[in-house]
This record gives C-alpha cells, structure tokens and sequence, in this order.
C-alpha cells in the first residue's frame, strides 16, 4: 500500500509527459510561421516585379521586343530566391479612345501569361487613371507559390499583382519592330 502511495506521489515523470502533449502543437506552429512568412515574402517579391516592370517600361520613350525581354529577365531576378517556373508576366500600353474607353495599343506575355489583342478594351482600369486620348502601362504579375515543407500550406497559393504607371518621358511608349 505505502509502494502505491509513493507512485501517486512521484512527480518526476510530469515534465516528460506534458512536453509530450505540447511537442506536436509547438512544432506544427512552427511550420505554420516559417511557411507563412515564406508566402509573404512570395507575395512582396510579386508586387516588386509588377511594379518594377511597369516602371522599366513606363520609363521607354519606345519600346521593342529585345527590350521587353530583357525587363522580364529583371523580372525573373526579382523573384529569386523563389523558383521562376510558374511566374507569369504582360505588359500592355492601354490608352484611352475619344470616348474614354481603355484600348490595347500593344501587349507583350511572358509564360502562360498571352499578350491581349490589340484594340481590345481592358477591364480593370481603375476609374479615372486616365482620361480620352492618354495612356498608361498596365503589368500584371501572377506567380503559383508552392511551399517546400507543404504542412502548414499544403496546396499552391497564386498571388496576382497588377500596376499602372505613366509613360515619364511622354504621353506613350510607342512599340518598335526594329
């Protein structure tokens, strides 16, 4: 009877067993913190690319197919230390006709994303960017995060950047064949 009293009693083992209810807790949030500052970071990085294309262009007095290339590759930079396979870039000159309707003047794609038609109208323009006959470039970002560790964020994420910029050095960035 004294044995089973002192059994009660014994504390030593309590440590052991409530580290044991806690570890999976404390370690699941662990991974939820690491993958979700990691999403962020995906997230920052997508906006940075959106807005540095658009800026590279809106820059351009003209604009030809080599140069939009080497502005995706800066693109593509950004990104890094995030795998670039699933980022997907446009740029597109929209300009306003008489009525003040936003017209595709020229569109350039990069991964899955296509050019638009030109002369086609573009919807998400925010009301009052630009009015009859002015322009502004569009870049539009849409990257597939993926975590690495997949326990906290088991499936993609696809964040989706868009940013409108002001030709600087005129009234448009004209396209270039040459």
């Amino acid at each position: 009877m004294s044995m089973l009293k002192n059994i009660l009693r014994d504390r030593r083992g309590s440590a052991a067993v409530e580290f044991a209810f806690v570890a999976p807790l404390m370690i699941f949030m662990y991974y939820g913190l690491a993958e979700t500052t990691q999403g962020m970071m995906a997230s920052r990085r997508a906006a940075h690319v959106a807005a540095t294309i658009g800026d590279l262009t809106a820059q351009q007095v003209q604009i030809n197919a080599a140069t939009v290339a080497d502005i995706f590759t800066v693109g593509k930079a950004i990104l890094a230390p995030f795998p670039t396979t699933t980022l997907n870039m446009r740029i597109t000159s929209v300009k306003a006709d008489a009525s003040g309707s936003p017209k595709v003047v020229w569109s350039q794609g990069y991964g899955g994303m296509a050019a638009l038609a030109a002369a086609s109208t573009v919807a998400g323009v925010p009301s009052g960017l630009i009015g009859p006959n002015e322009s502004t470039i569009q870049a539009e970002v849409s990257y597939t995060y993926t975590s690495s560790v997949q326990k906290a964020l088991p499936a993609p994420i696809v964040l989706t950047q868009k940013s409108f910029l002001k030709p600087r050095k005129g009234t448009e960035v004209l396209w270039s064949n040459t």
